[in-house]
C-alpha cells in the first residue's frame, strides 16, 4: 500500500507510492524536474525500472470526473493531455475538423431532398436509388482496415489530404456537367461509384478527427460542437438543395458546393496538421515496445468487447438518422395530406430534423456531461422512440413535422456521448483502429436501414420507417446496456 502523504498532490495520475524499508514523504515534482524528466527519460528509465520505483501523485476524483476524463494511459506511460489552445495550432486543426465535419453533414442530409428528384431524372425506383446508401457504405467498411496504417505511415495531415483529394474526385463526377473535367452527364452507376469514394474518404477523416477531439480536455463538449457542426451542415443542406431544385437547377448542381468544400478543406488540412506528430501527447515515462506490428492494434480493437457493443450501437444509431433523413419526406408526401403546390417546400422538413439534431449537439452536450453520458444517452433514447411513435401516429402534417425535429433534437448529443464513452474504455494504442472500425459499422447501418426501408416500401409503403427507426433505437439501448463499465480510478 501506499505511504500515508499529507499535503497537496500532484495532478500527474498514474503513478503508485514509493516502496521500501523507510517510508518517506514525497516532494512534489516541479515543471522544470517534470521538463528535465521528459527529456532525458532514454538515461532514466533504466535507472527507475532497477529501483522499481512507483509513485503515485493523484487528485480525489467525482464519478463525473472519472467519467468526462480521456481514457487512461497504460500504467506504464504518463501523457500531458493536450486541450484545446495548447499546443495553439490546436484551435486550427478543431476548425478544420468542424468544416469537414459540416461538409460532410451537407452531403449526408441532401438525399433527403434529393431522392424524388433523383428518381424521376434516372427513372428508377425506391430499391434502385437506395444503392447510393450502400455504396457509402462499402467505402466505409473498406477503409477502415486501412485508417491505422495510414497514419502511421503517412501522418494525420496527408491522410486528411488524401481523404478530401477522393471527395474532390467523387463530387467532380456527380457534378461533370457543372466543371471543366468531364463534358457528359454522369450515368446512374457513376453516381453510385462517387458515393462510394465520398464513404472511402469519410471513413479516414471521421476516425481520425473524432480520435483527436476525443484526445483533448474537455472532450465531450469537444465532440459535441464537433458533431454539431455536422448538424449544421445537414440542417443546411436540404435546405440549400431545395431552394436550388425549386428555382430550376438540376439536383447535382448542388454537389459543385461541396466540390468547393472539399478543395478548399484539403489545402486547409495540410497546413494546420504539418507538424501536429511533434505537437502530439509525448509519453514522460514509457516502456511500450515500439516494434509491435502496425496491425496489431486493429486486430486487438476488434476483439474488444467495447468496439464490438459500440460498433452496433452506432450501427443503429446511423441506421435510424441515415432513415429518417433520408425517407421521413417520402413517409410525409405519400400518407399526409397536402397541397401539391406544398410538396417543393416540404424539402424543409429534412432541414427541420437536422435543425434538432445540432440544436441538441451544442445545447445538450454540456447537459449530458453534467449527469453523466452513460445515464444520459438512456434517456434520450427512451425519449426519441417516444417522439418517433407520435411523428408515426399524429395525422397532421404540421404536428409530424414538429415531432421529426424533436427526434432530432433528443439524437443530437449521443453520438459525441458515445464516442466519449468508448475513447475511455479503449487502450491508447488501440483507440484509432477501434473508432474506424466503429464508424465503418456506422456506415454500414446508415446504408442497410435506408436500403432495407426503400426494398420494403416498394412493397408496403413508405411508413415502415417508422418501426424500423423505433426498432433501431431499442437495439441502440440493448447495445448500451451491456457495455463494460467505467473502470474506478485508483486513488
Amino acid at each position: 500500500m501506499s505511504s500515508n502523504r499529507k499535503g497537496t498532490r500532484s495532478s500527474i495520475e498514474g503513478l503508485d507510492a514509493i516502496h521500501g524499508p523507510s517510508p518517506a514523504v514525497q516532494n512534489i515534482p516541479t515543471t522544470i524536474e517534470l521538463n528535465q524528466l521528459q527529456a532525458g527519460r532514454k538515461n532514466t528509465e533504466p535507472q527507475a525500472s532497477e529501483a522499481g520505483i512507483q509513485t503515485d501523485w493523484s487528485l480525489p476524483q467525482t464519478p463525473v470526473d472519472i467519467e468526462s476524463r480521456p481514457g487512461s494511459p497504460p500504467r506504464n506511460e504518463i501523457l500531458i493531455v493536450q486541450s484545446l489552445t495548447n499546443p495553439p495550432m490546436n484551435k486550427w486543426r478543431f476548425l478544420n475538423a468542424a468544416l469537414i465535419s459540416l461538409s460532410q453533414g451537407m452531403n449526408d442530409s441532401a438525399p433527403g431532398a434529393l431522392l424524388p428528384y433523383i428518381e424521376a431524372y434516372y427513372n428508377i425506383d425506391y430499391t434502385t436509388v437506395s444503392l447510393l446508401f450502400v455504396a457509402t457504405a462499402i467505402g466505409f467498411i473498406l477503409a477502415a482496415p486501412f485508417t491505422s496504417i495510414l497514419q502511421t505511415r503517412l501522418a494525420r495531415g496527408k491522410v486528411l489530404v488524401l481523404a478530401q483529394t477522393i471527395s474532390t474526385i467523387g463530387y467532380a463526377i456527380i457534378s461533370s456537367r457543372q466543371t471543366v473535367l468531364t463534358l457528359y452527364k454522369a450515368p446512374f452507376p457513376a453516381v453510385v461509384v462517387s458515393f462510394f469514394l465520398y464513404g472511402l474518404a469519410t471513413a479516414w477523416s471521421l476516425a481520425l478527427n473524432n480520435v483527436f477531439c476525443a484526445s483533448l480536455t474537455n472532450a465531450t463538449t469537444l465532440l459535441g460542437a464537433f458533431h454539431g457542426c455536422y448538424g449544421t451542415g445537414g440542417t443546411i443542406g436540404p435546405l440549400i438543395a431545395t431552394v436550388m431544385v425549386s428555382s430550376g437547377a438540376i439536383w447535382f448542381d448542388y454537389y459543385t458546393i461541396l466540390l468547393g468544400f472539399a478543395i478548399a478543406n484539403g489545402v486547409a488540412a495540410y497546413f494546420v496538421n504539418r507538424n501536429y506528430e511533434s505537437d502530439s501527447e509525448t509519453p514522460l515515462v514509457s516502456d511500450t515496445p515500439s516494434n509491435q506490428p502496425k496491425t496489431a492494434g486493429l486486430i486487438k480493437a476488434i476483439q474488444k468487447p467495447t468496439t464490438i457493443l459500440g460498433a452496433l450501437f452506432i450501427f443503429a444509431y446511423q441506421g435510424a438518422e441515415v432513415s429518417l433523413s433520408g425517407w421521413i419526406l417520402s413517409f410525409l408526401l405519400a400518407t399526409r395530406p397536402h397541397p401539391p403546390s406544398q410538396s417543393p417546400s416540404l424539402g424543409y422538413v429534412t432541414s427541420g430534423f437536422w435543425a434538432g439534431v445540432t440544436l441538441g449537439r451544442f445545447l445538450l452536450s454540456h447537459g449530458a456531461h453534467r449527469i453523466g453520458e452513460k445515464l444520459a444517452v438512456m434517456i434520450l433514447t427512451a425519449i426519441a422512440a417516444v417522439l418517433q411513435t407520435a411523428v408515426w401516429l399524429v395525422p397532421n402534417i404540421i404536428g409530424a413535422s414538429v415531432a421529426v425535429a424533436l427526434v432530432g433534437l433528443v439524437l443530437g448529443p449521443i453520438y459525441a456521448c458515445a464516442v466519449s464513452i468508448f475513447s475511455r474504455l479503449l487502450n491508447k494504442h488501440e483507440l484509432t483502429s477501434a473508432i474506424a472500425f466503429i464508424s465503418a459499422m456506422g456506415s454500414s447501418g446508415g446504408a442497410v436501414a435506408p436500403f432495407l426501408t426503400g426494398v420494403i416500401s416498394q412493397k408496403e409503403g413508405t411508413w415502415v420507417v417508422n418501426p424500423l427507426a423505433i426498432g433501431l433505437f431499442a437495439a441502440m439501448m440493448v447495445a448500451w446496456l451491456t457495455l463494460p463499465r467505467m473502470p474506478k480510478r485508483m486513488e
